[in-house]
C-alpha cells in the first residue's frame, strides 16, 4: 500500500477542511459560500487522493454525509442512516457504474434541488420528521413538515405498519420569484429559500412560504409488498404523496440513459422547479438490498449531474439596455434557470452582430453559460423555432427617444443624447457609487431614480450634499426613516476619503476599468498630474495605448466634465499615491502570471514585490508569458503554462528570485 507524503497529507487535510466549512454553510446555515462546480471539484479531488491512498478514506470525503445538526433544533438518530448519493459527471463515469451491474433495468428520476426530509409513519399516522443532518442524526422538523400540503398527515390505502418516507422539500420557481419580490430578505435561489423556510424554529413562518415536496425512497420499514422502485412510486402516490413519476423513465442501455439525459437537459426550463441532474437507480429492490452501501452512499444508485456552468432554457424576449456611456446593449430575457447555484433570467447579447451570428429568434431554446463572476451569456441555439422574426435594432433610444448612431468602423450603437438621457445619468451614478468606486451603501438604482426624479441629485457632487439639503424631506418618504437616513449619511461621509485609483474608476472615463485605473494612479500619483498629461506621456505608461490615451485627454478637456469634477473635488478628499522608482533587476521586463494560493504572501503582496522589481504582472497566460508563479490549488493557468512550455515557479523559486 502506498504511503502518502507530507504534501499529500497536507493537501487532503486542506480539502476536507474546506468541504467541512462549506457543508456547514450549506446544510446548517442555508447560505452556500461556493457554487456547485467549486464544491464538486474539491470533493472529486479529495476522492481521487483517497482512491490512491485508501488509508485516508477512513475518515475522508468518501465517508462524509451532510453536516452536524444545529443546536437550535431537537435531534433524533435516524433508524436507518440517511446516506447521500455518489455523483457522476459524464457519460464515461455513468458507463463505469452501469457496466458493473448484474441487472441493467434502471429507473431514472429527476434530482430535485431542495432539502432532504424523512417522514416517519406508524399505523399510517405521521409521527416525526427529520432533516438529513449528519446522515446518522437529523434535526426535528415535524411541525414544519406538517405545514406542507404535499406531505400527508395520514396515509391512505394499503400501507406498512411502520415506514419512513424520504424525499425532497423544494420551492417552485414561480413561488420563489414571488417570495423574493414580497420579502425584504432576498434568497439566491429556490433551494436556499426552501431550506431557509423549512428550518425555522417557528412553524408559522414555514407555513407562510409556498413549499412543495416530492417523495422518492424509504428508510425504516416493517415490510414491503413491492419489488421494483417504479412500483414504489405507484405506492407513494396511492398513499397521498407526490412524486416525479411524470418525468421518470425505465431504461436498459447506456444509449437510453444518455437519450433521457439529453432530453431532460433540453426541456429543463419547462420543468417548474430546479433540478441539477438525474438519479439512476437499479429498479430491482431485492438487488438494491443485496448490493448494499459504501460508507456514505448506496452502490445501487448514482446522481448524473448536469454541467454546473451551463444550462438550456427558453429565450422569451430581447430587450435593449442603455449604459452609462450611451451604448445600447441587447439583453436576452430568459425563462429562469438555475446555473451553478444562481437563478439566471437574463444574459448579455453584446451587440446586433452577436445576435445575427447566433441566429437567435425569440422562442428558441438556447445554451446559457455562467462561470464564476462572468455575466451569463448565450453560447449557441440548442433548438430553433420555425418562423420566428429577426431582431431589429432600434434607431431611437428606448429610454429618451434620442437618435441612435453607429460610428464608422464601430460595432456599438450609441444614444447621442448624452446629457439629457436618464439612463446614462443613472448608469453613471450607479457606476460612481459601486463597490469598486465610492462604495456607498444604500444608493441603489431605485434610490438614484427617485432622487433624480425629485431633482435632488443631478451630478455626483450632489450625493455629498443630499442629506444636508434634503435629509428632513427624505425621512418622510415611504421606506425611509431616521435610522435608514442616518445609515445612508454614514456611508456617504465614509466615502469622502477615497483612494486615487478608486476615484479614477468611479468618474467613468471611457475605456478605463479597475486595472487601468490602478496603473494610472501608480504612474501619476495624483489627479492634477493626470489631468495635465498629454497623449505622448500617457502612452509611455505600460498598458496605455492610443485609444485609452486619447479617451483620457478628451475626457479632461471636456468643459462639462471639468465642471462636474471641480464640484466633486470640493466634496471629497483623494488619497495621493506615492510613486516608487522601479528597481532594476533580473526580473525587469519579465511578463509574470500568478495562479493559486501562496502560503506566505497574498496575491497583492506578491504582485507589488514583482512590479517593484520591474516585472509586468499579467492576468492571463499566453505564448508571450515568461514565468507562471504557481501556488497551491493552481488551476487552468498552470495547465496552459505547462502546455506552452513556459517556466513555472514554486513559492520557493519566487523567494529565491527576490532575495
Amino acid at each position: 500500500m502506498k504511503t502518502p507524503d507530507l504534501f499529500v497529507l497536507s493537501e487532503h487535510a486542506d480539502l476536507l477542511e474546506k468541504l467541512k466549512q462549506w457543508d456547514i454553510a450549506y446544510h446548517q446555515k442555508d447560505a452556500p459560500v461556493v457554487d456547485d462546480a467549486t464544491y464538486d471539484a474539491v470533493k472529486k479531488r479529495a476522492l481521487e487522493i483517497e482512491a490512491e491512498y485508501p488509508e485516508l478514506a477512513k475518515n475522508g470525503a468518501s465517508t462524509h454525509v451532510g453536516a452536524a445538526v444545529s443546536d437550535k433544533f431537537k435531534s433524533f438518530a435516524h433508524t436507518v442512516p440517511m446516506l447521500s448519493i455518489s455523483d457522476v459527471f459524464d457519460e464515461k463515469e455513468v458507463a463505469d457504474w452501469f457496466n458493473k451491474l448484474a441487472d441493467k433495468e434502471i429507473f431514472i428520476e429527476l434530482k430535485v434541488d431542495g432539502l432532504s426530509y424523512a417522514a416517519r409513519y406508524e399505523n399510517g399516522i405521521f409521527v416525526r420528521g427529520l432533516t438529513r443532518g449528519s446522515g446518522a442524526i437529523g434535526e426535528d422538523i415535524t411541525e414544519n413538515l406538517k405545514t406542507i400540503p404535499d406531505i400527508p398527515k395520514k396515509l391512505s390505502g394499503d400501507f406498512p405498519e411502520v415506514i419512513e418516507v424520504r424525499g425532497e422539500v423544494y420551492m417552485k420557481r414561480e413561488d420563489f420569484l414571488s417570495l423574493n419580490e414580497e420579502s425584504d430578505k432576498k434568497f439566491a435561489n429556490p433551494r436556499n429559500a426552501a431550506a431557509g423556510s423549512l428550518r425555522q424554529l417557528n412553524p408559522a413562518v414555514t407555513a407562510s412560504r409556498k413549499l412543495s415536496a416530492f417523495a422518492y425512497t424509504y428508510g425504516d420499514l416493517s415490510g414491503r409488498n413491492w419489488s421494483k422502485q417504479s412500483e414504489y412510486f405507484d405506492k407513494l402516490e396511492s398513499w397521498g404523496f407526490k412524486t416525479t413519476k411524470a418525468w421518470s423513465a425505465l431504461v436498459h442501455t447506456m444509449e437510453e440513459i444518455q437519450k433521457v439525459y439529453n432530453k431532460v437537459m433540453l426541456h429543463r426550463a419547462e420543468i417548474p422547479f430546479d433540478i441539477d441532474g438525474l438519479v439512476l437507480k437499479v429498479n430491482d429492490v431485492a438487488l438494491q438490498e443485496k448490493m448494499g452501501s459504501r460508507a456514505n452512499s448506496p452502490r445501487w444508485e448514482v446522481a448524473y449531474k448536469f454541467p454546473a456552468a451551463k444550462g438550456i432554457t427558453v429565450l422569451k424576449a430581447i430587450t435593449v439596455q442603455v449604459g452609462r456611456t450611451g451604448v445600447l446593449t441587447p439583453v436576452a430575457e430568459l425563462e429562469p434557470i438555475n446555473i451553478g447555484g444562481v437563478l439566471v433570467s437574463r444574459a448579455t447579447l453584446h451587440n446586433a452582430d452577436e445576435i445575427k451570428r447566433l441566429g437567435l429568434k425569440v422562442g428558441d431554446k438556447v445554451v446559457v453559460q455562467r462561470a464564476g463572476d462572468v455575466i451569463p451569456q448565450i453560447v449557441e441555439v440548442a433548438e430553433s423555432i420555425s418562423g420566428g422574426n429577426d431582431f431589429v435594432f432600434p434607431d431611437r433610444c428606448p429610454v429618451c427617444g434620442g437618435l441612435v448612431v453607429q460610428e464608422s468602423g464601430q460595432v456599438a450603437r450609441r444614444c447621442v443624447n448624452t446629457l439629457a438621457c436618464p439612463a446614462q445619468r443613472i448608469g453613471e451614478l450607479e457606476h460612481f457609487v459601486s463597490r469598486k468606486g465610492f462604495d456607498i451603501e444604500g444608493l441603489g438604482t431605485k434610490q438614484l431614480e427617485l432622487f433624480i426624479s425629485k431633482g435632488w441629485i443631478n451630478t455626483a457632487a450632489d450625493i455629498f450634499t443630499l442629506i444636508k439639503l434634503h435629509g428632513e424631506e427624505l425621512k418622510k418618504l415611504e421606506g425611509f426613516g431616521e435610522k435608514s437616513v442616518s445609515n445612508l449619511n454614514e456611508s456617504i461621509e465614509r466615502a469622502r476619503n477615497i483612494d486615487f485609483h478608486r476615484f479614477l474608476f468611479a468618474i467613468g472615463i471611457p475605456e478605463i476599468g479597475e486595472v487601468t485605473a490602478k496603473i494610472l494612479a501608480k504612474a501619476f500619483g495624483n489627479l492634477q498630474a493626470l489631468r495635465q498629461a498629454p497623449v505622448w506621456k500617457l502612452k509611455q505608461v505600460e498598458g496605455i495605448g492610443d485609444i485609452m490615451a486619447n479617451e483620457i485627454v478628451s475626457f479632461f478637456a471636456d468643459k462639462h466634465n471639468n465642471k462636474v469634477l471641480d464640484a466633486l473635488l470640493n466634496q471629497v478628499n483623494i488619497k495621493e499615491v506615492e510613486t516608487k522608482p522601479v528597481i532594476e533587476s533580473a526580473l525587469s521586463g519579465k511578463k509574470i502570471v500568478l495562479t493559486g494560493t501562496l502560503s506566505k504572501y497574498t496575491r497583492d503582496q506578491a504582485k507589488e514585490i514583482l512590479e517593484n522589481l520591474g516585472a509586468k504582472v499579467q492576468g492571463s497566460v499566453s505564448a508571450k508569458t515568461d514565468i507562471v508563479l504557481a501556488g497551491a490549488e493552481a488551476g487552468s493557468k498552470l495547465d496552459k503554462a505547462q502546455e506552452l512550455g513556459i517556466t513555472v515557479w514554486s513559492e520557493q523559486d519566487f523567494e529565491d528570485a527576490i532575495k
